[in-house]
């Protein structure tokens, strides 16, 4: 039998065949797969699943075995169990190969022509070979030959050559290649972006090759494993079309290549038997098909990749279009003309007949004929039905298209294409019959992606028809459909009716009993014979007086089965099906040779480094790749590299890697100058064209063109995709930061110029991505200059505003009590919302928030902590100023319900505000304040203080937990980013040279981009401009200093609570108005909750936590005159310096002792204008951990952010216990602990 592929040379004698006696009852031992019965094997079979064995080799080829899958599917990862799967397929082949105890190259090489199917024992031979060559000149394998040496020596019983074990190696690693590129081709029909041992089960089971090797039984049922696609089970999207399209392209392309690249190919290569006219004939233009479907893939795949953010789905229509009225459609006509006219079939068939023919295509490989014959004529008709694939398609995008303008160009397609579209269709019907409804058309790959369910219950709909089914169900082995019809089963008295699929041909006879009135079985066939198609041969009959039209399955127990068709149209069509099925994986493999060798013959030639320094090869010395790939598309991930290296990867040839662009342009400013990175993406799509070398400068001199093909290609597989990606950079660039732009209008002027130039030069192809670059910088130009905003449209209106004992428009009488706490912990929201989403990630990059040009670099970054630093102070100026006990227990109390609406918005910045406020020096020590709070209110404070304890564990989860919109707490983001900054180098150096440091930047990237995420979601409130601009006013310092402000709110608490005092001194209250709270809970809305009108509703904890919600508002509360106060209250110790420190939501505490730290000492440069002051802390009263400072970040593993808030520890046992105890006022000794029920603090510091 011949194989697929060209004849090597023949096998060389020094086979050395052990005796007999092999034990072939053990599963783990393969003896022989086709043709393997006869093999001779050795007297002691070596067990490779034996304990004493199976630890030796378990997880010896796995990472080898990864290396191989991410040379053959380099956009794919595997995953362990589908590695180990594979790992075990090779030592059964292993186990196979050592049956036959080899000594030599020669005995290995014969003992794979016995028991290796045809084709693949010639490419391993082939494979197996070129390693041993490729060893002297120092390319090694994958596997791990140097540790399988020493272990084939225990397998063998003797030692071998180490040659001998080389070529073993190879052909292990080709068949896992060969497994590996079938899966990961699978994989990729699917969707999915992981190969799984279920994966490699399933693609195996349709490979008849892989099949035949292992022998396996096992069906798998292919269309089960096959996950959905997200809208097959409804109306596809405009997106879902598009992305199935390209799917669809590239397997079309596919098939064009099949007919081009194989079957064209070889008859071409004989001008004795095929003159140019048979080629024109058999194959029209189907070079032009070619052409048109790449450049169509190119523009689709293009369209995709510069899709707008704003853009509701990618815009293909413009592709259609360009092409549609430059008449590229025409060949599409031509070729329906000539395929379905009668001189093609009439030629092809009297060239076929020639027996000459027959035996050259016999000589190239088993089943080429038959493939020739009946194989490449429906293979030729699959363009014609890919044309009125188009049409379909286009009726369908610009039915589902969003976009006005997308939809008018796919409107002039399908106008411009409706000629081409009318007179093919007039062809097709001419010439073929009628297609029945759901009958499939012939394509050479399956196109389950789009119809797996349908198949699924096409399949289940036929099983259901058959009488006496047994076995396993048809969607079990088999996953698509494929043909149907009558057949005549030679010997049998009736007409058969025959159902093919791709794992299966089910023979079955009309039912007669089925027909008759009151018949119990409602079964349309039953069933007489089953073929399962990988058993089984096809064999060709050729025309009798007894029997025409015929063809012949041979099991392998050369049990045969005859059928007949009624013409030799029906024939065709049912040999094409059959002989597709039994060597589509073949020839798929023919097809992979040849598309390998043409790249590896000619590879893409780049202009000198010297002219283009983008063409520089990869080394070590200018770029670095971690170990690991993207998950998803297997893209490799960057460590370091220099500038110019990472420009080019930013807008690299062969893929796109728009994570990479994302993380750059964030990120860039720490490395490079905006003007700098428009000069070096100018330079490199600014492409020179490579140099001719000696050869070609001759060839040029004798009139010839030898690099019209490379230049052809250079362009298109480099020029192009250069110039797209630098163009998608730059608008990624004026899309989202374009403050760049906006700070510089020179640079701005450049890139405007400089693209404009652009559509001049390179004309159509450029223009409208250079046009939608500029609507978006006109755009942001208008709304800089205009200040246009979106208008942003809610399900529900927002709730109105709420009002106490001011009204609208009295705004000198707003204050903390005359505001509505509702209305106040709206508007901050909205306000720090504002606040939040306006910072921009390049005023983090590179900590520029604590450098000289921090106003310029990060003014909202800074207008942010501004706000929250006096928004603190406020709070506690609020609350100290209150010389009323009264007064200051409502205050208090206020401030507590403006955190509790803050934790219903989900506004955690402004929680941890109250909090630092609460835990702030001159408010901690006011005892009786804290002992009259209600413990309702206690209980809510506590919970709020919890959030920041235990590394922010709490906070950090219910913000994953909660939908936005939001206010993350922002100290967070700050801590880490500059613990990562100071951490971690900004260049690395190889080789000498100093690389810079991306990974860091990618880490820096991905604190923003969460940042980010929170940025989008707006509040569904209503602003009120006059509260908004009390809070954007406040000044709580006046015109103090950090020092005076600080010493006075010092010497007010203690002036309000002297120090070990055992009641507060009595004072007048300063207002008039009523203290009593108007509650939280909304006025114009049902008593159906706390806060139920708020309109985002903060998610609810589990039962068993206790939270203010699950309080009742109606509980009463206890007034300052009816608590019971302390005898000896707690006191703090006074600061050294005579003046307490400003707290903040951005001061980190060390509470490990009385020393002062602030946050911003450490963002901000020495000498700086910081805008806080630093925070002394009374000396600890319970056991505490303290946060660390930002100094030692550097030196310490990751911390929490800045402020470890405190909280009340049990506050009714700690202040009203006759047994609490006041401690020193200055602590010696390491605190109590926290079990010792006399020394329980009012608030407790986080662990």
């Amino acid at each position: 039998m011949k194989s697929l592929v060209p004849q090597h040379n023949p096998p060389r004698p020094g086979y050395r065949g052990g005796p007999p006696g092999a034990d072939a009852d053990n599963p783990a031992r393969i003896t022989a797969t086709s043709g393997a019965a006869a093999a001779m094997q050795p007297q002691q079979v070596y067990d490779f699943s034996s304990d004493e064995n199976s630890h030796k080799w378990r997880g010896l080829f796995v990472q080898a075995l990864r290396k191989v899958q991410l040379q053959v599917h380099p956009n794919l990862c595997a995953q362990e169990d589908a590695l180990q799967h594979i790992e075990e397929l090779i030592l059964q082949l292993l186990s196979m190969l050592c049956v036959a105890q080899p000594r030599s190259v020669q005995d290995v090489e014969e003992r794979v022509q016995k028991t290796f199917p045809h084709p693949i024992d010639k490419w391993a031979i082939a494979d197996a070979q070129s390693a041993i060559e490729k060893r002297r000149r120092r390319t090694p394998l994958l596997l791990p030959v140097d540790k399988i040496h020493p272990l084939l020596k225990e397998v063998l019983g003797y030692k071998i050559d180490y040659h001998v074990s080389l070529y073993i190696a190879a052909v292990l690693e080709y068949i896992s290649a060969d497994i590996l590129k079938l899966a990961g081709n699978y994989v990729g029909n699917i969707r999915h972006y992981e190969i799984s041992q279920q994966d490699i089960k399933v693609s195996m089971c349709a490979d008849k090759v892989l099949m035949d090797m292992f022998d396996q039984d096992e069906d798998i049922g292919l269309v089960s494993q096959c996950t959905e696609e997200p809208s097959s089970s409804g109306e596809l999207t405009y997106d879902d079309l598009v992305r199935l399209e390209i799917a669809e392209e590239r397997q079309y392309l596919r098939e064009i290549d099949l007919i081009l690249k194989v079957f064209r190919h070889h008859f071409l290569c004989n001008n004795n038997i095929f003159t140019a006219q048979d080629v024109e004939v058999i194959f029209s233009n189907i070079l032009d098909i070619h052409e048109l479907t790449v450049k169509l893939l190119g523009l689709i795949e293009d369209a995709v990749e510069m899709t707008a953010d704003g853009s509701p789905h990618p815009l293909v229509g413009s592709c259609f279009e360009d092409l549609a009225e430059e008449q590229a459609f025409d060949p599409y006509e031509t070729l329906s003309q000539d395929i379905l006219s009668r001189q093609f079939h009439e030629h092809f068939s009297s060239l076929m007949a020639k027996p000459t023919v027959g035996l050259y295509f016999q000589s190239i490989a088993e089943g080429f004929k038959e493939a020739v014959q009946y194989v490449l004529p429906q293979l030729m008709m699959v363009p014609v039905y890919h044309c009125l694939h188009y049409f379909e398609l286009l009726q369908q995008l610009q039915e589902r298209s969003e976009d006005e303008d997308d939809r008018e160009c796919l409107k002039q397609a399908i106008t411009a294409l409706l000629n081409l579209q009318c007179s093919v269709e007039r062809i097709y019907t001419k010439h073929l019959p009628r297609r029945k409804p759901g009958e499939p058309m012939y394509r050479l790959y399956s196109r389950q992606v789009r119809s797996k369910q349908l198949a699924i219950k096409r399949m289940n709909e036929i099983q259901k028809s058959i009488d006496g089914w047994e076995g396993k169900d048809i969607g079990q082995c088999c996953s698509e459909f494929i043909l149907e019809g009558a057949l005549l089963r030679a010997g049998a008295k009736h007409e058969r009716h025959n159902f093919l699929f791709d794992g299966l041909m089910i023979s079955c006879k009309a039912n007669q009993s089925s027909r008759l009135p009151g018949s119990g079985s409602g079964a349309e066939f039953r069933l007489k014979e089953k073929f399962v198609l990988r058993k089984v041969r096809i064999v060709d009959r050729e025309d009798t007086a007894e029997q025409k039209h015929a063809f012949e399955l041979v099991s392998k127990d050369e049990n045969c089965a005859v059928f007949c068709t009624r013409s030799a149209e029906e024939k065709g069509a049912w040999m094409a099906a059959l002989v597709t099925l039994q060597y589509r994986s073949t020839l798929d493999r023919m097809l992979d040779t040849v598309l390998q060798h043409e790249e590896q013959a000619q590879p893409l030639r780049l202009p000198a480094p010297d002219l283009y320094r983008f063409a520089v090869q990869d080394s070590e010395e200018n770029i670095v790749f971690e170990d690991r790939v993207q998950s998803k598309t297997g893209i490799p991930i960057i460590k370091a590299g220099t500038v110019v290296k990472l420009i080019e990867r930013l807008t690299y040839h062969m893929y796109a890697d728009p994570n990479f662009v994302r993380t750059f342009l964030t990120t860039y400013r720490s490395f490079c100058k905006p003007k700098e990175l428009l000069g070096l993406l100018i330079d490199r799509i600014e492409i020179p064209e490579p140099e001719p070398t000696d050869a070609d400068k001759q060839a040029l001199w004798n009139g010839d063109q030898p690099m019209a093909a490379e230049l052809q290609r250079f362009r298109r597989e480099y020029v192009q995709p250069v110039q797209l990606r630098v163009l998608n950079v730059f608008r990624q660039w004026v899309e989202h930061h374009f403050y760049d732009f906006e700070s510089d209008p020179e640079l701005r002027c450049r890139l405007e110029e400089y693209i404009t130039g652009i559509t001049q030069l390179r004309g159509k192809s450029m223009r409208k991505w250079v046009e939608s670059i500029n609507k978006i910088i006109k755009r942001k130009m208008q709304t800089q200059s205009n200040g246009i905003s979106h208008n942003i449209t809610f399900e529900s209106p927002p709730p109105p505003i709420e009002w106490h004992i001011c009204r609208l428009g009295q705004t000198d009488t707003f204050d903390l009590m005359t505001l509505h706490p509702i209305e106040i912990a709206r508007q901050l929201t909205l306000l720090e919302s504002e606040l939040y989403r306006a910072v921009r990630p390049s005023e983090l990059v590179g900590s520029v928030w604590t450098k000289e040009d921090k106003e310029k670099n990060s003014p909202n970054l800074l207008r942010m902590i501004r706000h929250t630093t006096n928004l603190t102070l406020w709070f506690e100026k609020c609350i100290v100023e209150a010389e009323n006990l009264d007064e200051r227990v409502a205050v208090f109390t206020r401030v507590i319900e403006i955190l509790q609406v803050f934790q219903e918005l989900n506004n955690f910045n402004g929680v941890l505000e109250v909090v630092s406020a609460i835990n702030s020096v001159p408010v901690y020590r006011l005892d009786h304040t804290f002992e009259a709070v209600p413990e309702r209110k206690k209980r809510i404070l506590e919970e709020a203080v919890e959030l920041s304890q235990d590394h922010f564990k709490k906070y950090l989860a219910k913000l994953k937990s909660i939908n936005p919109p939001c206010v993350p707490f922002f100290g967070i983001y700050l801590t880490n980013i500059l613990k990562t900054e100071e951490g971690n180098p900004d260049f690395l150096k190889r080789h000498g040279k100093e690389l810079i440091n991306f990974s860091k930047r990618r880490k820096v990237a991905e604190i923003t981009g969460e940042i980010q995420q929170y940025q989008n979601q707006p509040y569904c409130l209503k602003v009120e401009q006059d509260i908004k601009r009390f809070f954007e006013n406040l000044n709580p310092m006046g015109c103090m200093t950090e020092k005076d402000f600080s010493d006075y709110l010092f010497n007010k608490s203690q002036e309000i609570e002297p120090r070990h005092c055992k009641q507060p001194p009595r004072f007048p209250r300063k207002t008039l108005y009523t203290l009593k709270s108007p509650g939280i809970r909304p006025v114009r809305t049902s008593v159906s909750g706390t806060l139920k009108c708020h309109p985002v509703p903060l998610e609810r904890e589990p039962p068993h936590k206790i939270t203010f919600r699950s309080i009742a508002e109606t509980e009463p509360e206890s007034t300052a005159s009816t608590m019971s106060v302390p005898t000896s209250p707690n006191t703090p110790t006074p600061p050294q310096s005579a003046c307490s420190d400003i707290s903040s939501v951005f001061i980190e505490h060390d509470l490990s002792y009385g020393g002062s730290s602030s946050l911003l000492s450490h963002f901000l440069p020495p000498g700086g204008n910081t805008i806080f002051a630093p925070v002394q802390i009374p000396p600890p009263k319970l056991h505490s951990v303290s946060c660390g400072h930002l100094h030692h970040l550097g030196e310490e593993p990751m911390k929490p952010p800045p402020l470890p808030p405190r909280r009340k520890e049990t506050f009714s046992e700690a202040k009203l216990s006759s047994r609490s105890h006041s401690p020193p006022a200055i602590p010696e000794a390491a605190p109590p602990s926290p079990q010792d029920p006399a020394s329980h603090p009012r608030l407790q510091r986080p662990e």
